[in-house]
């Protein structure tokens, strides 16, 4: 490729970050995708690029590593992207019942190698990570005997993600680096096709529910997990440099008309022709059963709230952007449906960062 890449996006080949390297090429940007693994990873981002109608004449593939200081750039590299202006890091490791440690490689670590090189870009505009929706204002950096007591009652992912969000953040404002992070909800498939290629979270549930083994629900009547389309998401993300100014901004992405939980699963129980769930156990009692017994993660329970989010700086955004959520019956509906036509991710057809 001739021309110079102008962005980067760290975790090119994961859920999110394939979605955002088309979206940007598809707006005309020059992108460098960070990919790890070599030439066949990013092989396969090519692929499926182009079997979504991207054009990758204009995506550079780097080799990197995002536990490893300087992303582990060769000179080459490093040199051939000193024309970025916009770093898009949506690199982690998203998966429940990880170690201490290797959840904080890719989460902490790696957010803080990807901030420190975003920073010494001279052209850089705009560094945005994603963090989660459960995770935004962590605060500033804690105590190690905080950060113990964390990990302990939220598991690995999300005290991880945590950490990373306030040691990003801290980072920046010390550096002086223009920060926006991404606070999105639970991501599911893309509007219309229903395409996703992940299968955790949300799904998992989902799941359970297509298989007649969801007797009962954690949380309450009014728990919400809300939702963002993956498309919407990445549509907004391309649009934060464009918008954000200032050091410091913080978006929370999600669709609040998302339905409340068992309303959510009612929806998707008489469109996939199933029976719904009619029991709700508090959240509490879940904690204290056998994993045996319930199916679910403990982890996972951190999710079920009835907490709602601050939305205003994204729908601002999106609006100056000219976006707007698809509606939600229908994505969810589109979602559920490509769920079950994928086995729940048994025969994937992307392979995740």
């Amino acid at each position: 490729m001739g021309t110079e890449p102008d962005t980067l996006v760290a975790g090119a080949t994961g859920f999110i970050g394939r979605w955002l390297a088309a979206e940007l090429l598809a707006r005309g940007r020059t992108v460098a995708a960070a990919v790890r693994g070599g030439p066949a990873r990013g092989g396969e981002l090519r692929a499926w690029l182009r079997d979504h109608g991207a054009d990758d004449r204009a995506l550079t593939v780097v080799t990197t590593d995002v536990t490893r200081p300087g992303l582990a750039l060769s000179p080459d590299d490093g040199d051939l992207l000193g024309s970025v202006r916009d770093v898009f890091n949506a690199a982690a490791v998203y998966r429940f019942g990880m170690g201490r440690d290797e959840a904080r490689r890719a989460n902490v670590d790696g957010a803080l190698h990807v901030a420190r090189w975003a920073g010494s870009l001279p052209r850089l505009r705009r560094l945005v990570h994603v963090s989660g929706y459960r995770v935004g204002a962590a605060g500033a950096p804690r105590p190690a005997r905080e950060w113990d007591a964390l990990y302990r009652r939220h598991g690995a992912y999300e005290a991880s993600k945590r950490e990373g969000d306030a040691a990003v953040r801290d980072l920046a404002a010390r550096e002086r680096i223009p920060l926006t992070v991404v606070n999105p909800s639970g991501v599911i498939g893309h509007s219309v096709t229903g395409e996703a290629g992940q299968y955790i979270g949300l799904a998992e549930l989902v799941e359970r529910l297509w298989r007649g083994r969801l007797p009962a629900l954690a949380g309450s009547r009014r728990t919400f997990v809300p939702v963002v389309t993956v498309d919407h998401l990445a549509r907004f993300m391309a649009a934060v440099p464009e918008h954000d100014e200032g050091p410091d901004r913080a978006h929370w992405v999600l669709d609040a008309a998302t339905p409340e939980l068992p309303e959510l699963i009612g929806l998707l129980a008489r469109h996939l022709g199933v029976r719904a769930p009619r029991a709700v156990v508090p959240v509490g009692l879940v904690r204290r059963l056998p994993r045996a017994l319930t199916g679910l993660d403990p982890e996972t329970l951190a999710f079920l709230s009835e907490d709602r989010y601050d939305t205003a700086s994204a729908d601002a955004l999106a609006r100056a952007a000219g976006l707007a959520h698809p509606p939600v019956g229908d994505a969810l509906r589109a979602w559920a449906d490509r769920l079950v036509e994928d086995g729940f991710g048994r025969a994937p057809r992307f392979a995740a960062a």
